[in-house]
């Protein structure tokens, strides 16, 4: 966690108070130097329950966070939770146990839905965006509502311990996409990942279309260095944004220096109009017009700020290599 004092008694206070023997569990939280009153607040939680433990990240990033806790933990399995999110049921844990026998495999997976309580009609068009098609990596089965077998590459957040010894921790030079890059050697050392709806933990979307676009610039950034560290990790749908962006550019100088592509340029603008606005509409039908009308430029920013922060990475890394190599 990172200045959430907005939301971290919440989040705790649903952890602490579940439908589950309290000397079964506990609930480790790192915090990346917090300057607001997040700190206070956990440390208020920890008078009533001793199974509340808090710890300093001098590292910052969510990967070294979560590598603080794995270090740390007592107990079997590991339930990854982010600061801001919501749990939303009391038998959440026994939920997980429920779901560790049942299936016997190695982790588990969760939908992952953006909601916030009482949210601005912007907060609203993210969550219905993010939710559709144009809005995530179709790859991905956080939006997923029934019990499955799946790859753990999205989706998996609770591990056993075994998990952690025999593949290690999460890599500590990722800010974005830490889960992804883990679950990623997860498996390929053939865990398998059971997703269930009844693990469901919702988080908050962001409330303005700068930090949104900000938030999407680091998974895209993320999403580079993945494909760096693992090339069979790269899909078509991840390659997508960060391909339209340097087409806008190059394609606008080749049509300057080809004259006859031009319409092929103003063609493909046409095209992909076409399909926000089409998308956009589609998803504005079950919404107010508030909403609805800012739903286009949330799939903008989402596909502008993944797009940018790939393709900033990339030539980032690029740049740095051939500096080493002169």
């Amino acid at each position: 966690m990172l200045n959430e004092a907005a939301a971290i008694r919440g989040t705790l206070t649903a952890l602490l108070i579940q439908d589950y023997p309290a000397d079964r569990f506990e609930v480790l939280v790192a915090d990346g130097g917090s300057d607001d009153a997040t700190v206070a607040i956990v440390r208020d939680l920890q008078q009533n329950h001793r199974n509340l433990k808090l710890f300093y990240n001098p590292k910052r990033w969510s990967s070294a966070a979560r590598n603080l806790g794995v270090r740390h933990m007592r107990g079997d399995a590991a339930v990854i939770v982010d600061g801001h999110c919501r749990v939303p049921d009391s038998h959440y844990l026994q939920n997980v146990a429920d779901a560790l026998k049942f299936s016997g495999a190695g982790c588990l997976g969760r939908p992952q839905p953006l909601d916030a309580e009482n949210p601005t009609p912007f907060q609203q068009a993210v969550s219905a965006a993010r939710s559709s098609r144009l809005g995530h990596n179709p790859d991905s089965d956080i939006y997923s509502s029934e019990p499955k077998f799946v790859t753990p590459h999205s989706t998996a957040v609770v591990y056993r311990r075994e998990v952690f010894e025999n593949v290690g921790f999460f890599d500590e030079r990722f800010d974005a996409c830490e889960d992804v890059e883990f679950n990623t050697r997860v498996h390929a050392a053939g865990y398998r990942c059971f997703f269930t709806p009844k693990l469901t933990i919702v988080y908050h979307p962001r409330p303005t279309l700068g930090s949104l676009a900000n938030q999407l610039r680091r998974y895209g950034a993320g999403r580079a260095r993945l494909a760096a560290k693992h090339p069979q990790s790269l899909t078509l749908p991840a390659l997508v944004p960060p391909l339209w962006i340097a087409w806008l550019f190059f394609g606008a100088v080749l049509s300057l220096a080809v004259p006859p592509l031009t319409w092929l340029y103003f063609a493909s603008l046409g095209l992909y109009a076409a399909a926000i606005l089409g998308g956009s509409l589609m998803l504005a039908r079950k919404q107010k017009l508030s909403v609805g009308l800012r739903i286009p430029g949330v799939l903008l920013g989402i596909h502008f700020g993944f797009g940018w922060g790939f393709l900033r990475e990339t030539a980032r890394r690029r740049k740095r290599r051939n500096f080493q190599m002169e």
